[in-house]
């Protein structure tokens, strides 16, 4: 997988490789299995049960990086946070913004359009309890560094501890200047990195996970992340 991430020439070759992938057994099973028996409502649709490749603006200044994909959001639809209550959550609040054309996200032929963002993970299968082990994160590390090198982001906001740790190690390993004790995540944290060998910064903003644990219980209202994402479209300016 890493010599197959490596060698994407663009975002649509790194998507189609990506697609492919069956480096995980655990996650091949959990994905298949899920689609193989979905709750009723979903029963009669066919499910995209494959891994699901980052997806918005090319060019976007400012990427999401989120956990995982849902057994029967994204691993159905085949498209980033679609199809579940977290992607109501996450896409109403970037049409607040400005950075989405509408304000839900069902399939991924609605019609949806993402303005200079890309919505991205550091590990593209659905898990068991949404919980991926340090293992498959290692192994699915190499699609999200492809990523942000074709992308070359100026802001990440990062949903959630997981993928705050995943993000820092992929640019640890590209060349970013990390500090030692690593920033902790947190909502609402801030910290802008630079490159080593090149005149580049990004700059990470934390923010409580769209789960449905975090927005029902109101540890994640929609005023909170709409901050975010304001912030995010303000570094970039």
């Amino acid at each position: 997988m890493v010599r197959a991430a490596a060698a994407a020439p663009d975002l649509d070759a790194l998507a189609a490789a990506c697609t492919t992938c069956r480096a995980c057994p655990r996650l091949v099973a959990w994905r298949e299995a899920s689609a193989a028996d979905p709750p009723a409502r979903y029963r009669g649709q066919t499910y995209w049960a494959r891994p699901v490749p980052g997806f918005g603006d090319p060019d976007a200044r400012v990427v999401v990086v989120g956990l995982a994909p849902a057994a029967h959001g994204a691993n159905r639809t085949g498209r980033m946070f679609t199809g579940d209550r977290s992607g109501d959550f996450l896409f109403a609040a970037m049409h607040r913004v400005g950075m989405a054309s509408q304000p839900t996200s069902t399939s991924a032929d609605d019609g949806l359009t993402l303005h200079d963002v890309r919505v991205t993970a550091p590990v593209r299968c659905a898990p068991p309890a949404n919980a991926p082990t340090p293992a498959e994160r290692r192994t699915c590390g190499p699609w999200l560094a492809r990523e942000i090198e074709l992308v070359a982001p100026r802001v990440a906001v990062v949903l959630g501890g997981f993928g705050w740790q995943a993000l820092l190690t992929t640019l640890a390993e590209q060349g970013w200047a990390v500090p030692r004790p690593r920033p902790a995540f947190g909502h609402g944290a801030e910290v802008t990195l630079r490159h080593t060998t090149q005149a580049r910064e990004l700059t990470l903003l934390g923010c409580y996970h769209v789960s449905q644990q975090n927005t029902f219980t109101g540890r994640l209202t929609p005023a909170m992340l709409d901050a975010v994402l304001r912030r995010a479209r303000d570094v970039v300016r």
